[in-house]
């Protein structure tokens, strides 16, 4: 028997050291590419959030995931939402598959990797009195994410029995849009959220040069970050590691689940001179960083599906966060914050009430009111320093704070031209009524 049990291990030590130096073969450079020149093709012309080009994208990704073997939780046309946007309702839509874990202790635990899909779409100039089209096909941003995520994904399908934990992998819509897919992933359509360990960003990861490295970014501590790098090299030499970076962080998809107190790693080679221009295009990605990226993508997936626990050091992304600088109130300004260009009033109609969930303790309990909500809205537009000013319940409370924390940019105050930050305070409504 001992001899038995000491021939099994060497064939299974023999298959997972096989396993890991077959890794950077099977991370296929020219599917990378393929993928990435369908995403920036013409015929979807920049993958706009509400257009035939974000649909189009959206069902590659569903096709790609679901040939993959994933077992997929959205239909193809995906899982759907809408954004108001001034006059404007924009539709769009998540892709969603999972890779269930083996450990039927662990599977209902989740990793989720997410990567935006969608991009600014096109442009109209009028060139000498021709009109011309410009298409801001997003190689970098974020095709090349998405493009990992896909090869990634067909990774872990195929080495199902590594992942003691389930791994979903999700194509956000509407990034550009607020990061909206990401928000009514976490806050509405994902129904076992409070089940996510830790979140994967994958997010513009086309460079990888000394001008922009591959960066690691996370509110967990540097300690266990630097644990977890070290535990992937020496399983295997890797030929793209990332540095681990402490300073202000870019803004992404993660901030969505950050802001519900999840666990993130953000993946990313950081911003190039051709972000959000016409010149972000397939020939200036660096497709064999891309495919040493998806393998460290793949080991470092592996690695923290058997972690034990996931660690927060309590800090928060360094967005914005210019305390030192003078608040002003609205009265103060010239030109007054705006909710996609509309007053406040907007923003409860449009976002706040839309999106508002009566909590179901409350229902239960009979708990109602108006929860006063205070926040800042930075000179670049996002919000910060969400706090409640008048409570109701804790319930109540947490809904309102996670609701305001996930608004999308505004239009800043101004002061005479200078944008300012600015205080502002809503009344968000929590009332119950009787059925007749």
């Amino acid at each position: 028997m001992k001899s038995f049990n000491n021939r099994y291990m060497t064939i299974v030590a023999a298959m997972l050291l096989s396993s890991f130096s077959l890794l950077a073969q099977s991370v296929s450079e020219k599917n990378l590419r393929n993928h990435l020149e369908y995403l920036c093709s013409d015929k979807l012309e920049g993958r706009k959030a509400g257009t035939q080009g974000e649909i189009a994208a959206a069902q590659y990704l569903f096709d790609q995931l679901s040939q993959a073997g994933l077992m997929m939780m959205t239909p193809r046309s995906g899982q759907d939402f809408s954004i108001v946007n001034g006059s404007d309702t924009i539709y769009s839509r998540n892709i969603v598959g999972i890779v269930e874990g083996y450990d039927k202790r662990l599977r209902d635990e989740y990793i989720v990797v997410g990567a935006n899909y969608d991009h600014l779409g096109v442009n109209y100039l009028n060139v000498n009195g021709v009109e011309q089209k410009q298409i801001f096909r997003g190689a970098d941003d974020n095709g090349s994410g998405i493009a990992v995520l896909i090869e990634v994904a067909k990774l872990v399908a195929q080495n199902s029995y590594m992942f003691p934990r389930s791994i979903v992998f999700v194509g956000f819509g509407a990034a550009e849009e607020g990061m909206a897919g990401s928000w009514y992933f976490v806050n509405r359509a994902f129904p076992f959220i409070e089940n996510v360990k830790l979140m994967v960003n994958l997010d513009m990861l086309g460079r990888g040069d000394n001008n922009n490295p591959f960066q690691i970014f996370s509110a967990m501590s540097n300690k266990e970050i630097r644990e977890i790098i070290d535990r992937i090299e020496d399983k295997e030499p890797v030929a793209l590691s990332p540095e681990i970076i402490s300073a202000q962080m870019p803004q992404a998809d993660y901030l969505s689940f950050h802001n519900n107190n999840i666990p993130f790693i953000l993946l990313t080679t950081g911003i190039s001179r051709e972000y959000h221009t016409v010149r972000d295009l397939p020939k200036f990605i660096m497709y064999d960083n891309l495919k040493n990226i998806s393998s460290f993508t793949y080991l470092l997936l592996e690695d923290v599906s058997m972690m034990e626990s996931f660690g927060v050091d309590g800090r928060k992304p360094s967005v914005n966060q210019q305390d030192s600088e003078r608040v002003y109130a609205i009265s103060e300004c010239t030109k007054s914050p705006r909710f996609f260009n509309a007053e406040e009033i907007s923003f409860m109609d449009n976002w706040v009430y839309k999106y508002l969930k009566y909590p179901r303790y409350a229902v239960e309990n009979g708990i109602q009111g108006t929860v006063v909500v205070s926040f800042i809205i930075e000179k670049s537009g996002e919000v910060s320093n969400v706090e409640i000013q008048e409570s109701v319940h804790s319930t109540l409370d947490n809904e309102a704070i996670k609701v305001v924390s996930a608004s999308p940019k505004w239009s800043p105050g101004e002061i005479r031209g200078e944008r300012v930050r600015t205080r502002v305070s809503v009344p968000i409504r929590f009332i119950l009524r009787e059925n007749k």
